[in-house]
């Protein structure tokens, strides 16, 4: 037996403690690992219970789970989703996040049925997601931004101003976000009354000029006074259909007078006389025309549009209905015969 092992003092006897330790921790690494990894899918079943739902489309029992299954399931999921059939559409995510072996795909899988609770209208839900996801992924970018939806849906304003910094910090341009959840802020504020909101809201579009079109729309409904003194030649534009809807009673004729493009506006409107002004915005200027040369039956009516997700809608939004993006609205202006 002495002549089989080497002696102590031999160095072939310090290299093989070390192979021995190596596969020893190697063993011990890798059984970690797998009991790991079951920890975290038990927690994740366990996650998932809380959401069970009865009537499920998909019964293990019937369909044996592959691998090469998760993208049709992904486009049937997308398909039920598209159509409204959020409950089908939600059965399916949970199926290929309960049977999918793939962490990353996992995380994925997670981030959409979070998007599609959103969608649904079950904040809480998908707020219980997005955090479960951050626990293992701190830096989704993805899930940040949904993050803050949700908790300005709930009208968690300062949360969402919390989830900014790790945004920032991931190189993320923050300014249009900060801005809105500002703005937000202020209009949520509880004890401030509306003349101490307008004296505020034109400091914060002194900070952010983006706010320009969220402020005048706050101001006209709440002081149309202080408003007209708001109102920016070069700025009328982001505000058009604004001015086009307010009524006779709100107007200030002095400030009109003082315009060219808001004196044919209201020409067009029959609020004042014929003028020979031209407004540099294009549809207006059609219709001026039309009604100095004798046909003055036009009106207009607006649609907005996202510029992100290209859908339109028919009243103004400040994020997006569809694609949940902000500042993305864009005024599209359409001449019809007036009624």
């Amino acid at each position: 037996m002495q002549q089989m092992l080497p002696s102590y003092k031999d160095p072939l006897f310090s290299i093989l403690i070390i192979i021995t330790l190596m596969l020893v921790t190697a063993l011990i690494t890798y059984a970690w690992g797998i009991y790991v990894q079951n920890r975290k899918k038990e927690s994740l079943l366990a996650f998932l219970g809380k959401f069970d739902e009865m009537g499920s489309i998909l019964d293990n029992h019937v369909i044996d789970f592959q691998n090469n299954m998760i993208k049709p399931l992904q486009i049937l999921a997308k398909a039920f989703e598209n159509s409204g059939e959020y409950h089908k559409a939600i059965d399916v995510y949970r199926y290929l996040i309960k049977n999918s072996d793939a962490l990353l795909s996992k995380k994925e899988l997670l981030q959409s049925l979070g998007e599609l609770y959103l969608r649904a209208g079950f904040i809480e839900r998908s707020k219980a997601i997005f955090l479960e996801i951050l626990k293992e992924y701190p830096r989704s970018r993805d899930t940040l931004h949904s993050l803050t939806i949700v908790y300005e849906l709930l009208h968690l304003y300062d949360n969402a101003k919390e989830v900014l910094e790790p945004l920032e910090m991931l190189g993320e341009d923050t300014t249009s976000l900060r801005a809105y959840l500002e703005f937000e802020t202020l209009l949520a504020h509880p004890s401030y009354t509306p003349k101490q909101k307008i004296a505020q809201l034109q400091s914060l579009n002194a900070l952010y000029p983006l706010l320009y079109r969220k402020m005048m729309d706050y101001v006209f409904k709440h002081d149309y006074a202080i408003a007209w003194g708001l109102v920016e030649s070069q700025k009328i534009v982001e505000i058009i259909d604004i001015l086009w809807m307010l009524p006779k009673s709100k107007l200030d004729l002095d400030i009109i007078y003082t315009n060219g493009c808001l004196q044919t506006i209201y020409y067009l409107k029959g609020y004042i006389n014929e003028v020979s002004y031209t407004c540099d915005i294009f549809f207006v200027d059609i219709l001026a025309s039309a009604k100095r040369s004798g046909n003055g039956s036009g009106d207009l009516f607006f649609e907005y549009r996202c510029k992100k997700c290209q859908h339109s809608f028919p009243i103004s939004f400040n994020r997006c209905p569809n694609c949940m993006s902000i500042n993305s609205m864009k005024i599209e202006a359409n001449i019809a015969k007036k009624q």
